[in-house]
């Protein structure tokens, strides 16, 4: 396992930041106690977690074109036909995934395909969780298109995640399982799907990333 590129900046500035409340604490009591022990171990675990978040798992993917896959890990909260108002215009299957602060945060390709469309939208900052944040809060859409179907990729952040990194660009051609983005700390990507697929998660699975078979195309 390695650290994503994007968790070097965070990661450097909270050990300076952590490192400078060290330093403030032995200044203002410099008679070591056990008190300033269990304070350099509670600095520690935060900067454990901040590493901890950013890690880059090492998984193969096996590709499957009747696959769609898990863009990323984290607990199917939403299973529902509705009506996708931003590029389809109409009826599609709408899977989300919630994405909590312990979960990889990378984002992957479902299938393989070219990006016909990108867009970022500007918006709130609700608690990823909930229903209306689908529409209501900032987000990065991206439709994946291929022989199968056409796919819209949607991140979407949260109440506490306010970055989304989305390296993919219009006319590219993304493999099953490949790095599109990452989204900094508590968030969800939703997933809108043709009516004819057939759903092989239900509401609170957790699911990985490259692993987990979302869809699979009739």
């Amino acid at each position: 396992m390695k650290i994503h590129k994007e968790g070097y900046p965070t990661i450097l500035v909270t050990f300076l930041f952590f490192a400078l409340l060290a330093l403030i604490a032995n200044w203002l009591f410099p008679k070591q106690t056990v008190y300033h022990i269990l304070f350099y171990v509670f600095l520690l675990c935060f900067q454990i977690f901040f590493i901890r978040f950013f890690r880059s798992p090492n998984r193969r993917v096996t590709i499957n074109e009747n696959h769609i896959i898990s863009p990323a890990d984290g607990e199917i909260v939403v299973i529902e036909e509705m009506i996708e108002t931003e590029f389809f215009k109409g009826k599609r299957k709408q899977i989300s995934i919630f994405m909590s602060p312990m979960n990889v945060h990378i984002n992957y390709a479902p299938v393989n395909g070219k990006i016909i469309y990108k867009k970022y939208n500007p918006g709130r900052f609700l608690a990823a969780w909930l229903p209306k944040s689908s529409t209501e809060n900032e987000s990065q859409s991206i439709v994946i298109e291929n022989n199968k179907a056409q796919i819209l990729v949607k991140q979407i952040a949260g109440a506490v995640a306010r970055r989304i990194v989305c390296h993919a660009t219009e006319q590219q051609i993304l493999s099953q399982g490949e790095e599109f983005g990452i989204i900094k700390f508590g968030s969800r990507v939703d997933l809108y799907l043709p009516l004819d697929v057939e759903v092989k998660v239900k509401i609170g699975q957790q699911v990985r990333a490259k692993k987990t078979i979302i869809a699979e195309f009739l």
